[in-house]
Formats: C-alpha cells, sequence, structure tokens
C-alpha cells in the first residue's frame, strides 16, 4: 500500500480475528490502489475484487468495491497536482478552466484504503453496518450523482442488502383514540424538532427531553402486542436513537419522529400496512448497534425482536476503552499468528482458520439436525394444520445459530440463506400461537401472522444442507441467492394474505410485499 496514506477512519466494531479472509480481493484492491497513483487502469483490478468479493459472500464490500468500480472513471479524469519548479509561479485560472475535481480522487482513495482496512478486521457485520463505511461511499455517490441523475445511496439498502424483511403491520385503533394520540404527537413534535439538544441550555433540554418522552408514550400506545406491529419496532427504535445521540447525532432521531408523525395520519386514513422502506429504515437503526457492539442481558427484548425481522446479533461483554484497545491489539497478534502458523482451508476465494472451520461444521452438524426434525414434523401434520409453536421456535434458534456461526467464519452466502429460514421459522412460530390460542393474543384489528408454505421452508431447508455439504467437502460455497428470494416471495406471499383484508383501500398493501420479494 502506498505510504501517503490519508485516511484516518475510525471503525466501530471490534476485529473478528478468527474470520476468513479473501485474499484475490485483498491483491486486488492493492492493485487498484497502486494503479490509482500512476494513473493506470483501475477498473479492472476492481471488477476482480468485486467477483471475488461475491463468490465469498462478502456482499456489503462486493458492493463497496463496485462502487468504486462506478466511481474509478471520475477519480482518474480529475486532475492530479503537480509541485511546480523552484522559482516558477502558479498558472493563473483561466474561465475555460473545469471545476478542479481533486477532491473526488481523494475521497475515492480514501474509500479505497478503508475498504482494505476493513477487509483485515474479518467482520462481516462491521462491512454491512459501519457508518464509517457508509459515509466513504456516499460521497462516492454523491460525486457520480454529480454526473447523472438518480444515483441515490441509502444506508439501509446497504445494511439490508440482500436479506428478505418481513411486512410490518399498522393494526386498526378506534378513530377518536387515534385521532387523540396524532393530536398528542404533533404538539409535542415542534417543540421536540425547535429544541436543540446538547446546547448547554439546562432548561431547553428539560423541555426537549419532555416532548420526546410524550412521543415516545404516544408510540407505545400505538403499538400492540402484535410481533409484526409496526410501532412495536419504531418503540425500540427510538429508545436506541435516544441513547445513541452521543455517538451518532440527534439528526436521525428527529428526522425518525417526523416521519413517525406522517405514518400516524396515513393509519387514520386506513394504512394497514407500513411502507417497506420506512421498516427498512427502523430495522437498520435498530440493529447498528447491536451488530457493531454486541448485546447485553438487558437487551434481551430488542434481540427478540430483531430475530422476528430475520437479524442476528452477537452478545458482548462490557469492557473499557483499555480493554478494547487490548482486544484489538491481541486480535492482531492473534491473526498474525494464524497467518503463519495455524491451518487453513481453502472455500474457493474464501479462506478459513482451520480450527474455527472445524467448530463452525460441528455447530451446523448440530443445528441441522434440529432442523431436519422439525421440517419432517411439519411435512407430517395434515394439510391445514398448524405447526407446533415452541418446535418451530427450536427451528429458528438453530437457523440462526447457523447463520450466527457463518457470518463469524466469513461464509456469507451460508449465513444469508440461514438466517432468511430462521425468519421463515419465526413466523411460523408466531402463527402457530396465534391459532393455538383462537386469536385471543391479537388485538382487534390487527393483521393475523401467517406462516410461509411448508414447501418453501422445506426447500430452503435442503438448500441449506446442500450447501453445507459443500462446505464440508471443501468446495466453494455455491450462490445462496436464489434460494433467498425464492423464501422472501414466500415470506411476502403470506404476509400479503395476512394483510390482504386490512390494506384493500391501500396502495401500499400489496407494494410492500412486493419490495420484499424484490430485495
Amino acid at each position: 500500500m502506498s505510504s501517503h496514506t490519508t485516511s484516518v477512519a475510525r471503525f466501530e466494531a471490534l476485529p473478528n480475528p478468527r474470520g476468513g479472509h479473501v485474499p484475490f480481493a485483498h491483491a486486488a484492491l492493492a492493485q487498484a490502489l497502486a494503479a490509482l497513483d500512476e494513473q493506470r487502469d483501475v477498473a479492472r483490478p476492481l471488477r476482480q475484487a468485486v467477483r471475488a468479493l461475491r463468490d465469498a459472500g462478502w456482499f456489503a464490500a462486493a458492493r463497496f468495491a463496485d462502487t468504486l468500480f462506478l466511481a474509478s472513471p471520475l477519480a482518474l479524469a480529475a486532475s492530479v497536482p503537480v509541485p511546480l519548479p523552484p522559482g516558477l509561479p502558479p498558472r493563473p485560472a483561466h474561465e475555460h478552466d473545469g471545476a478542479d475535481e481533486g477532491h473526488i480522487r481523494e475521497a475515492f482513495r480514501d474509500a479505497l484504503i478503508d475498504l482494505v482496512s476493513a477487509l483485515e478486521r474479518h467482520n462481516l457485520r462491521e462491512l454491512a453496518c459501519s457508518p464509517v463505511l457508509y459515509a466513504r461511499q456516499r460521497v462516492l455517490f454523491e460525486a457520480l450523482a454529480g454526473h447523472g441523475a438518480g444515483v441515490v445511496l441509502a444506508y439501509e439498502d446497504v445494511a439490508l442488502s440482500g436479506r428478505p424483511i418481513a411486512v410490518a403491520t399498522l393494526p386498526a385503533q378506534p378513530a377518536q383514540r387515534l385521532a387523540q394520540l396524532r393530536a398528542r404527537y404533533e404538539a409535542a413534535l415542534l417543540p421536540a424538532l425547535k429544541a436543540r439538544m446538547g446546547n448547554g441550555n439546562r432548561a431547553a433540554e428539560q423541555f426537549a427531553q419532555a416532548a420526546f418522552a410524550e412521543m415516545d408514550a404516544c408510540i407505545a400506545e400505538l403499538a400492540s402486542a402484535d410481533a409484526y406491529d409496526f410501532w412495536r419496532l419504531a418503540s425500540a427504535c427510538v429508545r436506541v436513537l435516544r441513547n445513541g445521540v452521543a455517538i451518532w447525532g440527534d439528526g436521525p432521531m428527529r428526522s425518525f419522529y417526523a416521519r413517525c408523525n406522517l405514518l400516524i395520519a396515513e393509519q387514520a386514513r386506513g394504512l394497514r400496512v407500513a411502507p417497506q422502506s420506512f421498516v427498512c429504515v427502523a430495522l437498520s437503526i435498530l440493529w447498528r448497534d447491536y451488530a457493531l457492539f454486541g448485546a447485553a442481558a438487558e437487551d434481551t427484548a430488542d434481540v427478540d425482536l430483531l430475530l422476528d425481522y430475520g437479524l442476528t446479533v452477537d452478545w458482548h461483554v462490557a469492557g473499557t476503552q483499555a480493554s478494547e484497545a487490548l482486544w484489538e491489539a491481541g486480535s492482531a497478534q492473534a491473526d498474525a499468528l494464524a497467518t503463519r502458523v495455524a491451518p487453513t482451508r481453502e472455500l474457493g476465494a474464501l479462506v478459513v482458520n482451520g480450527n474455527a472451520y472445524e467448530d463452525f461444521l460441528q455447530t451446523a452438524d448440530a443445528a441441522m439436525l434440529e432442523l431436519g426434525t422439525a421440517a419432517r414434523a411439519l411435512s407430517l401434520r395434515p394439510a391445514g394444520a398448524p405447526a407446533d409453536s415452541a418446535a418451530a421456535l427450536v427451528a429458528a434458534d438453530a437457523a440462526y445459530r447457523i447463520g450466527a456461526a457463518a457470518w463469524a467464519l466469513g461464509l456469507g452466502h451460508v449465513g444469508l440463506l440461514a438466517d432468511a429460514l430462521g425468519l421463515a421459522w419465526r413466523r411460523t412460530a408466531h402463527a402457530a400461537a396465534v391459532i393455538a390460542t383462537g386469536g385471543a393474543q391479537t388485538p382487534s384489528g390487527a393483521a393475523t401472522v401467517e406462516a410461509p408454505g411448508r414447501q418453501a421452508i422445506e426447500h430452503a431447508n435442503e438448500a441449506l444442507r446442500a450447501i453445507l455439504h459443500k462446505v464440508a467437502a471443501g468446495v466453494a460455497q455455491p450462490d445462496a441467492s436464489a434460494a433467498v428470494r425464492a423464501l422472501g416471495a414466500a415470506i411476502a406471499a403470506s404476509a400479503t394474505g395476512a394483510t390482504a383484508e386490512g390494506a384493500a383501500g391501500s396502495a401500499d398493501g400489496t407494494g410492500a410485499a412486493a419490495q420484499l420479494a424484490a430485495r
């Protein structure tokens, strides 16, 4: 790597010393950086890096590299500052001179260096959820937008890329109650948006906190016990946003509260399905902190909510800044030692630690036994009979264990399919629980949770088994995108059926499910 590095990105998560490597992508990115410094072709090595990262299932990194590939012509076209000979005055600017786009080149170079640094940390959740990496990509997209309309990048598109997202509903509320809640919310919203937190004015700070607390209370009153009630998700999201003001600032929090106000108005007009784009925003915000920093014992409710939407987290023992610095140093030493002496296994483009690979196979083998038992029990039930809720939850946990272990090792294709299967089993469990209680747990006006089709779950289960067999044989992971899309379509179809009655008068009803399948 070039010695005149200017990037000083601070990554949020801890590195993963037992994670896999994609050596060909590392080499290709190093070639791209050298080519940039020498004004040579950058696109070719970047295209090779994208292909290697996709083959390994490192989807967020592949998307980042693809963004670099798209922006590479702009970086190469930007002027390169050349030091003037001693005594020669600088050339005066002329009217016909184009805009100086040297900043694009610097942004491109910094983004490329940060991607290389992030890959060396082997943390796939950080690659997906890091605001630092997203900010780098966003700068490049803004540069691209100046040369072509319609080029945008949202944080949730990066964090949730490729994942099926369950549809969230808006249960019907009595008109008078909803009008009262909306009036209370709007009365608190304007003062909250006007107040600036952290400006040293204690009275203004207390006033703003009271306004935000009032809006939180309104959202909590809107929420029901339905597992896929959007306001249940929003309530957890605003709590995370308020707790994270010191880290992320209050801009996203204010924007989220304002969008909730608009959604309350839409619900009052009969909307029964939350816009999928807003669901993705809420999920990405809620998942971000837990994906980066891990979850503690007091976060069990939020972790359970994330599992309902197919997202897993690691459990983290809180430490001091000094202890985390020691972990960083220790992980770097462990990574260097493992590179020299530990056995490795090559799985196509991905190279993994041999010991971690064996641990993963043991975890996957035990979990697949549970998944196979649950799938057989589901197939033997009479047509129309609901699944056993407890057994479905056990199957969901088994799928999520495979997913978490796969993400830790670097098996992105396995992790994506396992998480999608966990989501399908989770919805099956909730649907069975509703039927078992005769709908007593479902509030009046709420859409009933429907289970995905048995055949879709069985096909996904077999697809996961086939991929794991190839991984165990030392073969590269096959692309699981088709299996994930098929399962996502089945989940979307069940959600569409469950919300069809409530969304009959809404243009967003079927659109949300269609977007779910498209993701």
